[in-house]
């Protein structure tokens, strides 16, 4: 498969997914801050904190890594799965259907 128009997916040998700057950018961005509050869940357990405390906190950390999984979800199919159908893919949905479950 070649890049589609987006330029975004692109099969040569392995997958790989290609992002802008910005895209890039957001990610990361996102990431660091559940980074920031694994980091402080981290340092609650050392100074003893309460565990309802820690628990909110790690509660908070798994939906914003569960957000953030969804938001890539939303451009893996708007442009990845797209441009597979409109290839003539269709075994592309099961692979969805998996990863959808795995995400679950």
């Amino acid at each position: 498969m070649e890049c589609n128009i987006s330029g975004k997916c692109c099969e040569k040998n392995e997958r790989s997914t290609h992002r802008t700057e910005k895209e890039k950018k957001e990610l990361t961005k996102r990431l660091n801050i559940i980074e920031g509050q694994v980091r402080g869940i981290n340092q609650m357990i050392s100074n003893d904190r309460y565990c309802d405390d820690v628990l909110i906190q790690i509660a908070a950390a798994n939906n914003a890594l569960k957000s953030l999984s969804y938001h890539i979800l939303e451009s893996h199919l708007k442009t990845c799965v797209a441009h597979d159908v409109q290839m003539g893919n269709l075994d592309i949905l099961e692979e969805v259907m998996l990863l959808i479950k795995k995400l679950q």
